[in-house]
């Protein structure tokens, strides 16, 4: 009986983290990867780089030829080069800006509607971008590509702040590590997916790329066709909108037994340690001294994973490989190979962050990062002494991701989730996503400059960031393994306020219902 009752809430806990997941963040890393950004090739050590086209699937190639043919036919004359790529910038760029703006509409979205609607409720972003994506070729508009890049983005940010937020809400204290990290796991699936879709012998050829893009449909019809099936998170039906009944059937579906009264009594507490309290501004947090370390933390380590470098290689895949001295017709593979690197490492960290802690997979993670980058960078300055250097150069670019994987890929995501209390989890992830979304953007519009300026040296300030990251971890992060909320909450407390000895106490018998943002 104990055996079949594992199985039951391995299953429904198993569908909810794959509802959430295909159309959260897998999404956002399939559209991450199904459109590269303009990228530079470096001729040689003191040459001036320039922009080249990643040839190897649609983008930018077609598009490019896409606006191009639209400005002809409207204005009988073609479009200068240096306009056609402007509009492509935009088209790249108009993804994080619209993931900044989902980030923020995330709070408001988790505390009105909840975490599951508002996960349903984001897909009407995802609907409207395929129908754009789709109807753009016939309607000879690439302004419905930029318009679609610009909602897909808001449908990104919304998702990767309220998926983790959902899954580590509902999941039991000591998986509540495994499961939060499968948002990684998604979006590594994601990239691969987009990656190997886009291959020329596939949907990256010249008449497919509107259903390249518009595929985008695909995941979010999955969610809305499972995700209503799946309860809502446990902890926002009681501490947020004071549904004892309904919380208690939740969890029961979620965990596969009626006996769950001990875990009740846990959220009963969290919940007499949250009354009076509503929910926190974004603003706020960072003027409360009860949340200092919890927000440190969450911009300091958010801000290494964007700026460690990882995502330049996503983004300039084709010219960091082409530094490296890969072939051009092998460039294609070797970029689907990055993404089942990360993929294969989000699966190894699943198994084992409940077993050896968020610290030590962050800490190992920047110290390998910080290894290979220093060799990558040595390989770089030596290919043209040794034939076999351009091979190594392409080595530790595989083991750096992998080393990302391990640790910053998903690690960091769950920092917002455990080290802030149910009020102010909303407004944490807000600030989280809005300084992701930032550093994306800024990587994504410096790094040509850094290849340019720095030639082979150009990781030398990712390597900075990577030290950082690990000296951070090492001496400033708790360790939540296995704690509840209240323990962390707790243990924060006496780390805010070294000369008191508990938390604070709270008196007003009112629940959370809502807040202004």
């Amino acid at each position: 009986m104990r055996r079949l009752q594992g199985l039951i809430q391995g299953r429904v806990l198993f569908l909810t983290i794959c509802a959430a997941g295909i159309g959260g963040t897998f999404q956002f890393g399939y559209n991450l990867s199904i459109i590269n950004a303009p990228t530079v090739r470096q001729n040689s050590v003191g040459e001036k780089a320039y922009p080249v086209e990643a040839d190897w699937h649609l983008c930018p190639q077609h598009i490019q030829e896409f606006t191009n043919e639209t400005w002809w036919v409207r204005t009988g004359w073609p479009l200068p080069d240096h306009l056609v790529l402007l509009v492509w910038s935009l088209i790249v760029s108009l993804y994080p800006l619209g993931g900044l703006l989902g980030a923020l509409l995330a709070g408001p979205f988790a505390i009105m509607l909840g975490r599951k609607k508002s996960l349903l409720v984001n897909n009407i972003f995802v609907v409207a971008a395929a129908i754009l994506f789709g109807s753009s070729r016939r309607a000879g508009s690439f302004e419905m590509i930029m318009l679609g890049r610009l909602l897909m983005g808001i449908s990104a940010g919304v998702s990767m702040n309220i998926q983790p937020m959902y899954l580590g809400e509902s999941a039991p204290k000591e998986l509540r590590g495994t499961v939060a990290m499968t948002s990684a796991i998604f979006t590594a699936l994601g990239i691969v997916m987009g990656q190997v879709v886009s291959l020329r012998e596939l949907l990256g050829g010249p008449q497919a790329w509107p259903l390249l893009l518009a595929s985008c449909l695909v995941p979010g019809v999955l969610q809305l066709a499972s995700l209503p099936l799946l309860p809502e998170s446990p902890r926002y039906l009681l501490i947020d909108c004071g549904d004892r009944a309904t919380c208690l059937a939740a969890l029961q579906r979620l965990r596969g037994t009626t006996e769950v009264m001990v875990e009740l009594a846990e959220l009963e507490e969290e919940r007499a340690a949250c009354r009076g309290r509503r929910a926190r501004r974004p603003w706020e947090l960072f003027k409360d001294g009860t949340f200092r370390r919890q927000v440190i933390s969450l911009v300091v380590l958010g801000s290494a994973m964007e700026l460690c470098g990882n995502d330049s290689i996503y983004a300039y895949a084709s010219s960091v490989f082409r530094e490296a001295g890969v072939p051009e017709d092998k460039v294609q593979y070797a970029i689907v190979g990055t993404g089942c690197c990360e993929l294969l490492t989000a699966f190894i960290s699943c198994v084992v962050i409940e077993r050896v802690g968020r610290r030590v997979l962050l800490m190992g993670g920047y110290s390998l990062m910080t290894c290979w980058g220093s060799v990558f960078t040595a390989a770089l300055c030596l290919q043209s002494s040794f034939p076999w250097m351009p091979y190594l150069a392409m080595s530790c670019i595989f083991a750096f991701i992998l080393s990302f994987g391990i640790g910053p890929a998903g690690v960091t995501g769950i920092l917002a989730t455990e080290l802030f209390d149910q009020t102010a989890r909303p407004a944490a992830y807000m600030v989280c996503g809005a300084l992701m979304w930032t550093m994306l953007f800024l990587v994504w519009l410096g790094f040509p400059f850094l290849m340019e300026g720095l030639s082979h040296f150009f990781y030398v300030p990712f390597l900075g960031v990577c030290v950082c990251g690990a000296i951070y971890t090492g001496f400033f992060l708790p360790e939540t393994k296995g704690k509840t909320f209240l323990e962390i909450s707790e243990e924060l407390h006496r780390l805010n306020f070294p000369g008191q000895s508990q938390g604070p106490m709270w008196r007003s018998p009112e629940v959370i219902r809502s807040t202004e943002l």
